[in-house]
């Protein structure tokens, strides 16, 4: 509509007019002055707007080198007269450092005595928190330092260390790519969490590297390869480990979902030095179902096999907030492992909230077992209660008080900061 106009008051004064520019603005420069982004852009008042203006004005601004983005728009200048044509320069000169040292910092404009800015140097680090929770292995706390785009856009390289419940030392990479594949991480770490079953130290050396691809919004394929160290109860092994997974996930935010579905399927080859190599499967179902007001229920299935036994630290464990509040984490093992649930979550605070508050009510059963058995011959623990828990924006809180039917009354306490 409002070409139609343009063109229609170019008719109406005698027939169309050269385009020429009458305004140039720069925006995102905090280092390059105006008149040097004048200068590369090959750009100045009062020059005929051809077709290719704006591709070739933001080909050389890109070619110089200068900039990690650019962006040059047309505009209008003038509702009267089309012929009058603004040119709009958005770059992206990257981090940038301030420097208060009583004068101006090379490459930067200004006069002495004024704080000095340059382009920053390298990736900047950021140091992340870690403090975590898991039933059966305690309190994990440490820090993750982490540089943003060291090998250019969508990469992060970032080194974990947490001292506790797991103690833990690690450098990973990850780098989004968009294409065939989503994203690939590489890792390396070495770990020591005390088994909560056997009361002994795992300590494990690892190298990794994991491969995802995002068919659709809520579809995702992953690939993982894995070699191990292992050294438990005085033993040592090494283990590779490659697998394929697949995750189906409707849901926003995962413990205030609502009317939605989340399932995943994993399938991995174990090779061991010192055991027969071992193929290992894991289904997971979960469904959020909304009922009246804010409630929701939620419906949990799972189950962990193996075709032949399994080593002692690749074991399932059995209790805990992982498949069976009531019962300590740990309190059996197995080969392998089914477990489902039902919980009625009440959110008490309004959904608008950054933090929000609920309570919930729970059911829970569960068992495992070895190669050799029949899950219709066993019988299946069971533990129900009930709990209070919140969620924020980067901290999660849950707190649980169940009994396990046969044995005693026991309180669950899980705790995760997210970044």
């Amino acid at each position: 509509m409002l070409a139609t106009i343009y063109l229609t008051c170019a008719l109406v004064t005698g027939g169309l007019q050269l385009e020429r520019v009458v305004d140039i603005q720069v925006h995102g420069n905090t280092l390059t002055a105006d008149a040097e982004i004048f200068r590369l852009a090959g750009v100045h008042l009062g020059m005929p707007v051809e077709p290719t203006t704006v591709e070739e004005t933001t080909a050389r601004l890109r070619a110089s080198r200068k900039f990690e983005h650019v962006e040059v728009l047309k505009r209008f200048a003038s509702i009267t007269d089309p012929s009058q044509i603004a040119l709009v320069i958005v770059v992206d000169e990257g981090p940038v450092t301030i420097h208060d040292d009583g004068g101006v910092t090379p490459g930067a404009a200004g006069p002495p005595g004024i704080p000095g800015v340059q382009k920053a140097k390298g990736p900047r680090p950021m140091f992340l928190p870690i403090l975590d929770f898991e039933d059966g292995y305690g309190f994990s706390y440490g820090v993750r330092v982490a540089a943003v785009e060291p090998a250019g856009k969508g990469s992060r390289v970032s080194f974990p260390a947490t001292w506790g419940g797991e103690k833990r030392a690690g450098a990973e990479f990850d780098q989004e790519l968009g294409k065939a594949i989503t994203r690939v991480q590489i890792g390396a770490d070495l770990t020591r969490r005390k088994n909560p079953f056997f009361e002994e130290n795992d300590d494990r050396g690892r190298v990794w590297v994991r491969g995802e691809r995002d068919v659709a919004r809520s579809l995702r394929l992953g690939a993982t390869a894995e070699w191990q160290h292992v050294s438990f109860f005085q033993t040592t092994d090494r283990v590779k480990r490659v697998g394929a997974d697949v995750v189906f996930d409707t849901r926003i935010d995962p413990m205030l979902a609502r009317n939605a579905v989340y399932a995943r399927a994993a399938w991995d080859h174990v090779a061991f030095a010192k055991a027969a190599d071992a193929n290992r499967t894991e289904l997971e179902l979960r469904g959020y179902l909304g009922l009246a007001r804010q409630s929701v229920l939620v419906l949990r299935g799972i189950r962990k096999d193996a075709d032949r036994p399994l080593p002692p630290y690749l074991s399932p464990l059995l209790g805990g907030t992982a498949n069976l509040r009531g019962f300590k984490a740990g309190s059996a093992i197995g080969d392998t492992l089914v477990a489902a649930s039902a919980e009625l979550r009440l959110p008490l605070t309004s959904p608008l909230n950054v933090a929000k508050l609920g309570v919930s009510a729970f059911l829970d059963v569960a068992t495992v077992y070895d190669k050799g058995e029949r899950l219709r011959k066993r019988q299946f623990d069971r533990g129900f209660g009930g709990g209070v828990w919140m969620s924020a924006a980067f901290i999660r809180l849950n707190l649980y008080v169940a009994h396990g039917v046969g044995r005693s009354t026991r309180a669950h306490f899980g705790t995760t900061v997210l970044f």
